[in-house]
């Protein structure tokens, strides 16, 4: 009998999509094994989370290392320890060091909140919103030593309506986001999704020449 998909998830905060994950795995929806959770923050509810549903988890904490680099090799080296196939970061607000990721391009995948190549980094519903967008999205993309430049798989979009702020605008794109999450790491676990090079995302055997597209929670061309 295979294995199961090994999944390993770094998170900062309040774990929602790792929620959005697990609650995948427990309806059936995703047959993966989540064998690490780790944090930056000793106080992130995605450690609690991993905690109630048994998940090995741990807390490496950046102010004790002396570099950057230092810290990004010991973590790397914890998640290559795990066995994960694939790890997925939910809500990592770190940028990480691009040759200790190196080794993991093409199984690290990363939900950004925003329609990628647009506004990479922070505050990318205030840019949407001040841009004055029609449209606003989540993407998951490929990880890769460029800050939220790797190959994107995945988008789910939504309208900006009149009278949208940050925070409304935050919260109805993260019910997306956990659809969205869950319903990529499907089709890598599934083998259906992989990395070409240099820059490309090939699913089902042909290579795309857009992102998928979630509709009604199925990812379409």
């Amino acid at each position: 009998m295979p294995s199961p998909f090994r999944i390993a998830v770094l998170a900062s905060g309040r774990g929602s999509n790792l929620q959005a994950l697990i609650a995948a795995r427990d309806a059936g929806e995703l047959p993966v094994e989540f064998v690490a959770v780790g944090s930056d923050k000793a106080n992130a509810g995605a450690l609690d989370l991993a905690k109630t549903a048994g998940i090995p988890f741990f807390v490496l904490n950046p102010r004790d290392f002396a570099t950057r680099r230092d810290y990004d090799f010991e973590l790397f080296a914890r998640l290559d320890a795990s066995g994960a196939d694939l790890l997925a970061l939910a809500g990592f607000m770190r940028i990480i060091d691009g040759d200790a990721l190196k080794p993991w391009v093409g199984r690290m995948i990363n939900i950004h909140p925003s329609l990628l190549p647009k506004y990479r980094g922070l505050h990318t519903h205030r840019r949407a919103l001040e841009a004055g967008d029609a449209e606003h999205g989540a993407s998951v993309h490929y990880v890769t030593a460029e800050l939220d430049g790797g190959p994107v798989i995945a988008q789910a979009v939504i309208d900006i309506r009149a009278g949208d702020d940050e925070l409304s605008l935050a919260q109805r794109l993260l019910a997306k986001e956990h659809r969205l999450l869950p319903a990529v790491t499907r089709l890598i676990a599934d083998s259906r999704l992989r990395l070409t090079a240099p820059d490309g995302v090939e699913f089902d055997g042909q290579q795309l020449t857009a992102p998928l597209r979630l509709v009604d929670d199925t990812l379409t061309r």
